[in-house]
């Protein structure tokens, strides 16, 4: 035994001395290359400075938010080698993994929807109707203001699958919530139900590991990893998966801010009372759901597969008002959350509300929020009072003075930490999603959002509002006074990176 430890003793000071010898070679190269280059040093920074030129050049006059634009620009201006490379890396090499193409392939392949006929009183959704997502009636809607309750009426429709349950969650924690789920689904999966469950890598890491998609996949559930974070290697990681939909047999389906998370109902309480809601579709209104699973599972399975057998289920269901289900990406040129929000603003009468963790909105909506306001439109927005992430809250903060010295009314959820994402307009029109009002749902992740227009469903959001307001703290004169110089200046950096956060 002793000799075994000597030698490994030994063997471990080679090791060391092997290291250690490894990097003083590297660096010594590296000093080497630099000065053998630095005769050349005129003509790299020439060139380096026309790439960068040229670069920002091409990036002013791309068609996407200015806001977007300007930290790259400033980063490539003021440090050209550094800001070229991670511009390369992340932007343009992070579109370059096919995805794009894969998935404009797999939407081909759907059979299309053929009802495609905006109601009147719905114009401001055209857009969204034109990009494949019908507006549907014949369809049950069931608000849930509590992701608990969502919870159990998610866990007793899975008992009722008979053909096949599709979930894709931005979040799957392996812990005692998800094994509830886990249990059920193992069952209908031995009774022959076609199981898929999908997961972000980054949303999930930390909580969720390649452990637990052997296990799924030995019990017969089918899981696939979206984008899996591998730093170098896969450069498409800007892009996440923030989806949250379960499928049952395309007849029920389900959607909201809640991941498959203990904290979200009520495992945990990490910061204090976790708000955040759902929604429960029964009827024809199911099939966008589907459609929206359908198009990221197959990109990430990279199967060819017959996706007919998953469409056109016909299973109408009692209920009034009209329904919109809809899918939003990052890879085209189309941002139908913030078209959405922007047309609902600028049509709002009487009011418009919003919920959101985090409140990092474009110029465009914070404009869009101040002129409502000033032509008499009640416009409120509640954000947590206990914040998930301090530099993330500070910079939703950094937006409450512009926004109430427009006439915003700002509230912050005293009981804990609000999750929810919703908007409800008039009493009459209501979004409950995935979609935070931040540049990262608005442009660089893979979002669903359901619109409900006149339907009881719409009616239960602005009553959960009420109760909001209720329980929260308004701090719209407290902000609209203006903050410290240093504040101030720390804001406005904030700002600036807004867009990379």
């Amino acid at each position: 035994m002793k000799q075994t430890d000597a030698h490994r003793g030994a063997n471990s000071i080679a090791r060391i001395v092997f290291v250690g010898l490894s990097v003083v070679a590297q660096a010594a190269w590296i000093i080497v290359q630099i000065v053998a280059l630095n005769r050349y040093s005129v003509y790299i920074s020439l060139c380096s400075s026309l790439l960068a030129a040229l670069v920002v050049l091409k990036l002013y006059s791309g068609h996407t938010n200015a806001a977007m634009k300007m930290p790259w620009i400033m980063l490539i201006l003021v440090f050209p080698v550094m800001g070229l490379s991670l511009y390369l890396l992340i932007v343009v090499c992070g579109d370059l993994g096919g995805t794009k193409k894969r998935l404009r392939a797999v939407r081909r392949q759907m059979p299309q929807p053929e009802n495609s006929r905006v109601p009147a009183g719905m114009e401001w959704s055209r857009s969204i109707v034109k990009s494949g997502y019908p507006v549907y009636g014949d369809t049950d809607v069931r608000y849930f203001a509590e992701a608990k309750d969502a919870f159990e009426a998610l866990k007793a429709d899975l008992e009722t699958a008979g053909k096949f349950i599709f979930m894709e969650y931005f979040i799957v924690e392996d812990g005692a919530a998800f094994r509830e789920i886990e249990e059920i689904l193992t069952r209908k999966a031995a009774a022959g139900v076609q199981v898929r469950l999908m997961y972000d890598d980054i949303g999930s890491i930390g909580v969720a590991s390649m452990k637990l998609v052997r296990r799924l996949n030995r019990r017969g559930i089918r899981c696939k990893v979206f984008n899996p974070a591998v730093p170098f290697l896969n450069l498409f990681m800007n892009h996440r998966d923030h989806r949250k939909i379960t499928v049952i047999d395309g007849r029920v389906g389900y959607t909201g801010g809640f991941n498959l998370a203990g904290e979200y109902f009520g495992y945990s309480a990490p910061l204090g009372h976790w708000k955040d809601t759902g929604l429960r579709l029964e009827g024809r209104a199911v099939e966008s759901l589907t459609r929206t699973f359908l198009e990221l599972w197959s990109v990430t399975a990279r199967e060819e597969e017959d996706l007919t057998p998953w469409l056109g289920i016909a299973c109408p269901a009692a209920g009034e008002g009209y329904i919109l289900p809809f899918g939003d990406d990052p890879l085209d040129e189309h941002r139908a959350a913030e078209d959405l929000y922007l047309n609902l603003i600028g049509s709002a009468r009487e009011r418009i509300w919003f919920i959101t963790p985090y409140l990092i909105i474009t110029d465009e909506l914070n404009r869009a929020l101040g002129l409502a306001a000033k032509r008499g439109v009640d416009v409120r927005i509640i954000t947590p009072g206990i914040p998930d992430k301090k530099t993330v809250y500070s910079m939703t903060r950094s937006y409450y003075g512009g926004l109430a010295r427009q006439g915003v009314r700002i509230y912050e959820y005293t009981p804990g930490f609000c999750h929810a994402k919703m908007c409800v307009r008039d009493g009459e029109t209501a979004v409950v999603g995935t979609s935070n009002l931040d540049f990262r749902s608005l442009y660089l992740h893979f979002e669903n959002d359901v619109i409900l227009h006149r339907c009881p469903a719409a009616a239960d959001v602005e009553r959960d509002f009420q109760a909001m307001f209720e329980k929260s703290t308004e701090v719209t004169e407290k902000y609209a006074a203006g903050r410290g110089a240093m504040l101030l200046v720390w804001q406005c950096v904030l700002r600036l990176f807004a867009p990379m956060m």
